[in-house]
């Protein structure tokens, strides 16, 4: 499997901020690729260089080997889902979808709109307007503009960012399965890293413009390389430099004996009932406060109660100050 899309020294400047520095990336064919990273950490900009619509200012973009800085976007092998999905509300489903061939024409184009119509299954809803749609048949619709074009690679900016907590989940579950079915390289934009970590094959980590850390979700949940890092892909206790994540953390009224465990004498300071499990927050002796993730069925334990708080030195995250 080759790389689809390299990014060599990548970097855009303007002229009170530098927007991306020095970020160097290869995607691979068929790959589902996310960018993430809080606000203002460059990914946008990453996106809008790739689709051309920014020019860079140093570095090099290159789509199965050929150099696309003097090509504009249209004349490229990319499409791009919008985050407000950029549908032209006096079209019907079937026209937008169309819309993206004008610059693209083909011998097959008609066919081609009706495969994407019922692959994304808006088979009766092709007259409709956007204004008559829900927010996920929407989405649908965007991605299906996107895909008749047959990009070598799709670019989607927060594309689940308009919809309801549920709804995204379901989405970003289809969107999964479609791109397993389609076989093109997704590079997905994201400041949410539950949704990274569930969809994605690999992800950047951006902050600040730079190249954070890049892995398998895996890789940079259980081995973050940064405080940074360690700290948005999920919660983590810091102990005496040490990083412990609350679902390794555990609780007891007995003081821990085994073998490779560490432990922290604690009080209980609050009880959060999340649903699927409490996190119980505690403070050690020392001030510092621990949230350990227990059972809902199975938490004895209550408000001012001296606790010992555990976990095992296989769990521990050791990384650098970001």
């Amino acid at each position: 499997m080759g790389h689809v899309l390299e990014l060599h020294g990548l970097s855009k400047h303007f002229p009170n901020h530098v927007a991306l520095d020095d970020l160097s990336l290869a995607i691979d064919e068929g790959e589902f690729f996310s960018l993430l990273g809080p606000s203002g950490c460059g990914k946008t900009t990453t996106l809008r260089l790739i689709a051309g619509f920014e020019a860079p200012s140093r570095g090099e973009i290159l789509l199965r080997g050929e150099p696309q800085a003097a090509l504009p976007p249209h004349a490229r092998k990319v499409s791009t889902v919008f985050q407000n999905y950029a549908l032209f509300p006096h079209l019907t489903v079937r026209q937008n979808i169309e819309f993206g061939l004008r610059y693209n024409p083909r011998a097959d184009a008609r066919e081609s709109v009706r495969e994407c119509i019922e692959m994304m299954q808006l088979d009766g809803k092709q007259d409709r307007k956007p204004a008559q749609l829900s927010g996920g048949e929407k989405q649908r619709v965007a991605l299906a503009r996107s895909l008749v074009l047959r990009p070598d690679v799709l670019l989607l900016d927060e594309p689940l960012s308009a919809l309801d907590p549920n709804l995204r989940k379901q989405v970003r579950t289809e969107l999964k399965a479609l791109q397993r079915r389609v076989g093109i390289t997704f590079i997905f934009i994201t400041h949410d890293q539950e949704e990274a970590l569930s969809v994605s094959d690999r992800i950047a980590l951006l902050y600040k413009g730079k190249l954070e850390q890049l892995g398998t979700p895996r890789e940079l949940y259980l081995t973050p390389r940064t405080r940074f890092a360690a700290g948005f892909l999920g919660a983590v206790n810091w102990v005496n430099g040490v990083g412990v994540r609350p679902e390794s953390t555990r609780l007891a009224t007995e003081q821990p004996r085994e073998e490779g465990i560490r432990s922290v004498s604690a009080t209980v300071q609050e009880l959060m009932f999340l649903g699927n499990c409490l996190h119980i927050e505690t403070r050690t002796n020392e001030g510092q406060t621990i949230v350990a993730e227990v059972s809902r069925e199975d938490c004895p334990y209550e408000r001012g109660q001296a606790v010992h708080v555990f976990w095992g030195r296989h769990d521990e995250i050791r990384c650098e100050p970001s």
